[in-house]
């Protein structure tokens, strides 16, 4: 075998090695996907629909719950349909207090008991919380039988969370959990859930920023605009927008600020986002528009983020569907929203 000979053999074991290795390391990533776990409307029929929100995200090595919807069963049904392996999480994140976004804890908790779990602090929350004992007045009069801890109070009294071993950390702030992820925490302040605390999951990409919202209660247009600080491409918005009962002038107004002012490239509205914002955002992002109901996966790859998946409005929705919507939206005042729309009005008045 002369030296040309060798060389050449050499080169090409040297290539195959590194083709083998990287057909390895392709097939041991796992798929960047959004699965939808709990929604209202869909067409696989082995998952059952809910108001409520949850979804699996697989995004930058990392395994993702977000949200566990309305009802456990119902969440423990659709886990099992997806085959998801829950004691694979990486961590937990509860958006908000509303109990069709958490109900699904408690089986989560059966499975992965330690499982890290992301929650918004409040006052007096349910997920637990703590406020300085010097919150409340004292007065140094009363007896110390008549006084709260006998007039000594900790320095910090701790209240109790409705999952009292779970291990909950509580955030208040925009806060990077892992590498690229980053909690983004914000505050309604539409009466009705004034004050009410929401995290929104933004994971930063080459790609640009993927949004995972649960009902945007501080605003989708402000969620996005704290997005944008961490990348200013917004390469695609998942989950609530919050416009279920909203009007057309409002919901025009947020089609064209996410489209024209953010830029946003790609959008899979579900849960409380409504019919008809589903129905302009279709028309706005034509086929940049994803199909995200309940089964739905939604790829994270490829220039159009659906190649290879479900883009469009997918199959036209079901009667029942429509009928599930419609009577969630005429209930009296769903999600405060109602009252929040009157009170402009009237405040508008002359």
């Amino acid at each position: 075998m002369n030296l040309r000979t060798t060389l050449f053999l050499a080169a090409a074991l040297a290539g195959a090695a590194v083709l083998a290795a990287s057909t390895r390391l392709a097939a041991a990533e796992p798929t960047a996907q959004i699965t939808i776990l709990y929604d209202a409307f869909g067409t696989d029929a082995a998952m059952k629909k809910d108001w409520g929100f949850s979804a699996l995200v697989e995004i930058s090595g990392k395994r993702i719950l977000f949200d566990t919807g309305n009802d456990a069963d119902t969440f423990a049904a659709n886990v099992k349909a997806k085959n998801i392996d829950l004691t694979s999480i990486d961590f937990v994140v509860l958006s908000h207090r509303h109990s069709d976004h958490m109900a699904g804890l408690n089986h989560v908790l059966s499975a992965n008991p330690t499982v890290k779990i992301y929650a918004p602090k409040e006052g007096f929350g349910i997920y637990g919380s703590s406020l300085p004992s010097t919150f409340y007045r004292k007065d140094e009069s009363l007896p110390s039988e008549m006084r709260y801890y006998d007039g000594r109070p900790p320095e910090v009294m701790k209240f109790g969370a409705a999952w009292q071993r779970a291990n909950i950390e509580l955030i208040d702030k925009i806060t990077e959990i892992a590498p690229g992820i980053t909690l983004l925490a914000l505050v309604s302040d539409v009466p009705g859930t004034r004050e009410l605390k929401e995290l929104s999951l933004a994971v930063n990409t080459p790609d640009g920023v993927v949004l995972v919202v649960g009902c945007s209660h501080p605003g989708i247009e402000k969620i996005v605009e704290a997005a944008t600080a961490i990348n200013p491409k917004i390469r695609l918005i998942a989950g609530g927008f919050h416009l279920v009962v909203a009007t057309d002038e409002v919901i025009a107004k947020a089609v064209a600020t996410l489209k024209d002012t953010f830029k946003v490239e790609n959008i899979a509205p579900g849960h409380c986002t409504g019919e008809p914002t589903f129905a302009a955002l279709k028309q706005a992002y034509g086929d940049r528009y994803l199909y995200a109901g309940v089964g739905t996966s939604l790829p994270l790859s490829g220039p159009g983020m659906g190649a290879g998946g479900r883009r469009g409005e997918g199959p036209v929705f079901q009667e029942d569907d429509l009928a599930n919507y419609r009577k969630l939206a005429q209930r009296e005042n769903p999600f405060g929203v109602l009252k929040a729309r009157n009170l402009r009005a009237e405040l508008s008045r002359p």
